[in-house]
């Protein structure tokens, strides 16, 4: 084993993953863990924990590294397992210098058979004014998918999350920069580019000139005229600028599927959350972009049990399912976050919170159902994932037989099982 990297939490995540691994390895690194952390709920932090405790247990000579979103928010806690060697920042460890200097420390702990006072390598994330389109070499997974990260960082400061401190605030791949990543993934074969940051529509306000998201995806569809399908992560509804909503409307190379940060669908929890929609804007939204793009999907961000969250408000949550029209549910049982502004308002208790959820994720499950019902007849261009599965430009899973992995084909769907297309 060289250097194995387990990821917790995000797409962008998984994405940086990619360069973790990367810039390990070419810092000589080697018979090393590195688990890149997520802490948008404390169960995400205590599973990185417990993976930690058996990945020790399962490979005792392994050294294991803590980098990621809870990694820069709990050093200190992660610095106290007797398990962990080093903790490395959020913004550290896209630098290679950052995994250099880990070699150096823990090749000197080996070599003394003694361990460093202080196992903490995490810089002030709110300093970071900047950030650069780090270099990766080959197939990212080996996958026909590619993520290339735009933005990272978040300005604004919703009640219930701790992202901001473990990203620091928003900073923009210069334009130029950005293009160029997509046009060397699409040149190592990548026929699919997903647009990935922390709030992707955010992108631009750092830079010169202020460019908007919309127009970044315009220059990459102009100026990248090979590329297959783009695709794009994440948005914030209410941050969506006409130029996106153009390319949505005029490129079909740019997918109809959008996943949104809604949160919940009450006016008076939007506020709590300190969000800047309000339901009806999240509903005229999902209605103006069906107008443009009739065939589009659109998945959300909806957490259940948010503090002070009534039975009432709860169902207009449930509502928003039918009256957004959403096929894909990321569902979030509420996480009370230390230090966050929602942790010191009153909390719904727990059983309620977990029975929420449970409602929501049934909903979507039905959503989910009915669009893949809605599929049956129609011919997809389905992107060839691997020998058992594709996925169409709505991004449903199909089950695929005798197909070669990276290829675009035309396919007519046949039927689902309420999980996955069938062709």
């Amino acid at each position: 084993m060289s250097v194995e990297v387990v990821t917790f939490g995000c797409r962008l995540n998984a994405y940086e993953s990619e360069v973790v691994r990367d810039e390990a390895e070419r810092a000589g690194l080697n018979d090393t863990i590195v688990i890149n952390s997520c802490a948008v709920t404390s169960e995400a932090v205590a599973q990185a924990r417990q993976s930690i405790r058996r990945l020790k247990r399962e490979r005792p000579l392994a050294r294991i590294v803590v980098t990621g979103c809870a990694a820069q928010t709990q050093a200190r806690m992660f610095a106290d397992m007797a398990e962990v060697d080093r903790v490395v920042g959020n913004d550290d460890k896209m630098r290679g210098e950052a995994w250099t200097g880990a070699r150096a420390a823990l090749d000197g702990e080996r070599n003394s058979g003694s361990a460093s006072r202080d196992k903490i390598a995490v810089t002030d994330i709110m300093s970071v004014r900047q950030t650069a389109p780090p270099r990766l070499d080959g197939l990212q997974n080996g996958l026909p998918r590619a993520f290339v990260q735009v933005q990272n960082g978040c300005d604004h400061r919703c009640t219930f999350c701790i992202i901001p401190f473990g990203r620091g605030n928003s900073r923009s791949v210069p334009m130029a920069d950005a293009i160029a990543q997509v046009r060397a993934q699409v040149e190592r074969g990548h026929p699919e580019i997903v647009l990935t940051g922390v709030d992707l529509t955010s992108y631009g306000a750092d830079l010169p000139g202020t460019p908007r998201f919309g127009q970044l995806v315009k220059q990459i569809l102009r100026e990248v005229p090979e590329l297959t399908r783009l695709r794009i992560s994440s948005v914030d509804s209410i941050e969506v600028d006409r130029d996106l909503l153009d390319a949505i409307a005029g490129d079909k190379r740019l997918m109809p599927h959008l996943h949104l940060s809604l949160q919940s669908g009450d006016d008076l929890i939007l506020k709590r959350m300190k969000r800047r929609h309000s339901r009806q804007q999240a509903i005229d939204f999902c209605a103006q972009v069906r107008r443009l793009r009739p065939d589009i999907a659109f998945g959300a961000d909806i957490i259940a049990g948010f503090p002070t969250e009534t039975e009432d408000m709860f169902a207009r949550s449930l509502d928003l399912v039918e009256e957004c029209g959403l096929t894909f549910l990321h569902v979030f049982p509420y996480s009370q976050r230390p230090g966050t502004p929602a942790a010191r308002m009153p909390q719904v208790e727990g059983g309620l919170i977990k029975q929420r959820a449970g409602r929501l994720r049934a909903a979507g499950e039905v959503a989910l159902r009915r669009r893949l019902e809605s599929e049956v007849g129609k011919r997809r261009e389905i992107l060839i994932e691997s020998a058992t599965q594709g996925r169409t430009e709505h991004f449903l899973p199909v089950a695929i037989r005798g197909e070669t992995s990276g290829a675009v084909r035309r396919l007519t769907i046949s039927g689902h099982d309420g999980a996955r297309l069938a062709v």
